[in-house]
């Protein structure tokens, strides 16, 4: 968890939402079906909040190709400081990762999997609490995952940060220390989920259909 997720809501509402300046060149929305290694908006605070282009999926600075060493989408909060790739990031360089909902897969009959769109009861995007490194000239980014909260009962173990409002410049560094504080699971009703096609199943599938309601 978390390894889809989607973007519906523009770029230019999401610089509104978290006072950011617009980064150049950030991928279009909206988009359905986010995939690890695939380009994502993130926020950054270094010198002001700006939404900037990073690459999903952390490459260590110690990696010789992008492909030398396993994928990295998320870091494990009970474990992050201590991790040779996230421990320097988690200190100095977090941001977070936008989301209008992400998808989740519970266990079905057989061995199935069966696909579940969660978003925020309100309607907001989300704000998953990440981390970034650099490199060479690439940034790339992690989101960072603790255990599940009773919203994602039934569904997974997992789920990523998902920061509030107020939360937001601490997590960024802005308001001081205590950013561990924020790892920790949403609370009720902060967050719903509803079963969707397995055609989300392909990470090749694309279009609003895939989260709608499975009928």
């Amino acid at each position: 968890m978390c390894g889809r997720f989607t973007i519906t809501h523009p770029n230019e509402a999401l610089a509104a939402l978290f006072d950011a300046a617009l980064g150049n060149d950030l991928p279009e929305s909206p988009r359905f079906n986010i995939c690890p290694t695939n380009p994502v908006a993130v926020l950054t605070s270094e010198g002001g909040r700006r939404l900037r282009t990073m690459r999903w999926g952390l490459i260590p600075p110690w990696y010789k190709s992008p492909t030398d060493g396993p994928l990295i989408i998320n870091a494990r909060a009970d474990t992050v400081a201590e991790k040779p790739a996230f421990r320097e990031a988690i200190r100095q360089r977090r941001c977070i990762l936008p989301a209008s909902g992400f998808y989740e897969w519970s266990a079905g009959p057989n061995g199935t999997r069966l696909p579940w769109y969660i978003t925020r009861t309100d309607g907001a995007p989300m704000a998953f609490g990440a981390l970034y490194s650099h490199w060479g000239d690439i940034d790339t980014v992690a989101t960072v995952t603790v255990d599940g909260g009773p919203n994602m009962a039934g569904i997974h173990d997992r789920e990523p940060v998902i920061l509030e409002a107020a939360d937001w410049p601490l997590w960024l560094g802005e308001a001081g220390h205590g950013a561990a504080l924020l790892m920790k699971p949403t609370v009720a009703r902060v967050v719903q989920a509803h079963r969707v096609d397995v055609a989300v199943n392909s990470n090749r599938a694309s279009g609003p259909e895939l989260i709608a309601p499975l009928e």
